[in-house]
């Protein structure tokens, strides 16, 4: 399943690639400068961040930030499902982290509460500890992970919170084909004045699935 690591541009960073630059070269941001963190949040995410964020390559080169499409069904209410997405950069908060504290309690009316994730890639150990602690305090919530790939899967503490997560009562997949176009067609936006386009699967989508899908299977055994 080897794939060329990809070099992405800023635009697929989240950067635009034609930044303005004044008279002077500006100054770099040191990291300390920043604020503590960012979270984006939206209905629909541009094309270019789905094309390269959620693409399941073995190699992820480049891709470090969290794509979060989100689902959340609640018993009893006649409203239409709560969706979005949220990104964030691994460096920062965590968008499976910020779901849980901000989405969420919005969401939840007391009742069962039935979530789907489609993520680009797989939680880290820590959200991966903050998701099965949530599910086993909250038995009324139900919450299956779709992800495009697992993010350090041959790490053994990443091993063990992903089978944390299972033993909570987590249901984690690895995103078929079908997935990712239904993420297309209901996360991804078009062009303003454009047709809608249909999603085209890049080379190795299925051959990468299944890839992926052996190895959870192999760890969550």
């Amino acid at each position: 399943m080897a794939e060329k690591q990809e070099e992405p541009s800023n635009a697929q960073n989240g950067e635009p690639d034609n930044a303005e630059e004044g008279e002077g070269k500006k100054k770099k941001v040191k990291r300390e400068d920043l604020p503590p963190f960012e979270i984006v949040t939206g209905e629909r995410l541009p094309a270019i961040f789905f094309k390269f964020q959620f693409r399941n390559v073995e190699y992820s080169s480049g891709r470090n930030k969290t794509f979060l499409c989100y689902v959340v069904e609640t018993q009893g209410k006649e409203s239409a499902p709560c969706r979005g997405y949220l990104e964030d950069e691994h460096a920062a908060a965590h968008a499976e982290m910020a779901f849980l504290d901000t989405i969420l309690p919005r969401c939840e009316a007391g009742g069962r509460c039935s979530v789907t994730w489609y993520v680009s890639s797989s939680p880290c150990v820590s959200c991966a500890q903050r998701i099965a602690d949530t599910l086993r305090r909250n038995k009324a919530l139900r919450l299956t992970i779709m992800v495009g790939r697992l993010f350090m899967w041959d790490e053994p503490e990443v091993q063990a919170a992903l089978r944390s997560m299972k033993e909570a009562g987590c249901k984690l997949r690895i995103m078929k084909p079908q997935d990712f176009e239904y993420v297309w067609q209901n996360f991804v936006e078009q062009e303003e004045g454009e047709e809608v386009k249909s999603f085209v699967p890049w080379e190795d989508i299925q051959e990468n699935f299944q890839y992926y899908e052996e190895k959870l299977a192999e760890i969550l055994h």
